[in-house]
């Protein structure tokens, strides 16, 4: 009688920690509010000049004719031709820009950044309606999970939180949705925020639109390890089952 209880015990057991690992489609699924008639596009959200940021700047004629002007205000190779150099900004968010010195241009948009250079030019006299090309060449996302780090290129202006996730690889079945940090530097700390992907509402995050040099980094969770170790408990039971079995038979025969 009581080795009938200890094996319902044991399958009990057996079945709590099964399905204490299974993992349900709520629990990872993307966008699970997603209204089918979709949502409204936020393209107020672009990505900033931050500190460090390696910025391309390249100053060109309106017209054609103003090759001699706009001479000064670019960086050119050993040949005279082409751009070879970025602008390094500061730690206080400084560029220094030939001709115009030191430029703050923390926080301002690519198309910011351009309205304003254009603007000094032309308010300064130097160049009438200029044009101004910008571009970030040191665009990176960093992402860490249990199971390595990547580094992640952007090749493009923008970059959201949802891309980077897919080009890290997308995320496996035991990755917390609900505690995926990113970690940026703002007004000179670094702040940690946490997104949810499986809802909406994400999309209207502040940090749903990635920075320079964001980290986005996530936690397991807390039944993997069960999940992972199941087939040793799993044997180890079944031991400890054979191993009653074999008690219970012994102690039958010596009984007889």
């Amino acid at each position: 009688m009581r080795i009938n209880r200890l094996f319902l015990l044991i399958v009990l057991a057996v079945l709590a920690l099964v399905s204490s690992s299974c993992v349900t489609s709520k629990k990872v699924r993307y966008l699970q509010d997603m209204p089918i008639q979709g949502m409204p596009l936020n393209e107020a959200l672009e990505a900033t000049v931050a500190p460090y940021d390696e910025l391309r700047i390249q100053v060109l004629s309106n017209t054609g004719k103003d090759d001699e002007l706009i001479k000064p205000f670019n960086v050119y190779n050993n040949a005279g031709v082409g751009y070879y150099q970025g602008y390094l900004v500061d730690a206080n968010g400084n560029i220094q820009f030939p001709v115009l010195g030191d430029l703050h241009v923390q926080g301002l948009t690519r198309l910011q950044l351009q309205d304003t250079i254009a603007a000094h030019l032309e308010r300064n006299g130097y160049i009438k309606n200029p044009l101004v090309a910008a571009r970030f060449l040191n665009f990176k996302v960093f992402f860490l999970s249990s199971s390595g780090g990547k580094v992640l290129n952007i090749t493009d202006e923008r970059c959201t939180f949802l891309q980077a996730l897919a080009m890290s690889g997308g995320l496996d079945w035991y990755t917390r949705r609900d505690r995926i940090g990113v970690m940026r530097e703002v007004d000179g700390k670094r702040v940690v925020h946490y997104l949810d992907p499986r809802s909406t509402s994400v999309f209207e995050d502040d940090f749903f639109v990635l920075q320079q040099n964001d980290i986005i980094f996530t936690e397991e969770m807390s039944y993997k390890f069960f999940s992972t170790n199941l087939n040793t408990v799993l044997a180890l039971i079944s031991s400890a089952v054979s191993l009653v079995s074999v008690y219970t038979l012994i102690r039958s025969f010596i009984k007889n």
